[in-house]
């Protein structure tokens, strides 16, 4: 389930890169955040409810609420983002936690009692997240160039995304 949704936020991510560097349209970017943030949240439901997997919905409940945010201010034209860059702010301190968890072995795995262990590339993963979510703070509250935001989620959405997804579902191993 998860590997799929990381497929799908890369679908979400290049469109976004992509309208930060002038290239694009709000309205159907925005769209695309929709579906993304609607499915990803119906992701996390069930990574929760039907794998037992609270530890990794809880890192996808807090993306697909951000990506609804997004999407929210990109359909409707808002032009103070703060607000955004506010939910990027909690997603970037989540990501902090989930990559101290990674690299010193802590969460649980779905059976409740098992830890997960140390996973350098899930930390990898969440320091990366939480670098371009307080990227997003810095780009909404004008301190902080949107074509930085832009080729951070182009690069990461191949590096973050569609590199780990594609390592699991097709060799069953991260790249490290």
């Amino acid at each position: 389930m998860t590997l799929a949704l990381l497929l799908l936020i890369c679908m979400m991510w290049v469109p976004v890169g992509l309208l930060f560097l002038g290239s694009g349209e709000a309205k159907s970017t925005g769209f695309v955040t929709a579906v993304v943030g609607v499915v990803v949240i119906i992701g996390a439901i069930l990574q929760a409810a039907v794998f037992t997997d609270p530890f990794t919905a809880g890192l996808l409940f807090v993306f697909g609420v951000l990506y609804l945010q997004t999407a929210h201010a990109l359909l409707t034209g808002l032009e103070d983002m703060r607000s955004v860059g506010n939910g990027a702010l909690v997603v970037a301190v989540v990501c902090a936690v989930y990559a101290y968890l990674f690299f010193t072995g802590g969460g649980v795995k779905p059976d409740g009692k098992t830890i997960i262990g140390v996973t350098p590339y899930l930390g990898f993963m969440n320091v990366t997240f939480t670098v371009i979510c307080l990227t997003v703070v810095g780009v909404t509250y004008g301190k902080v160039n949107a074509k930085v935001a832009a080729w951070m989620f182009l690069v990461l959405s191949f590096t973050c995304l569609f590199v780990p997804a594609i390592g699991l579902l097709g060799y069953g191993k991260l790249p490290f």
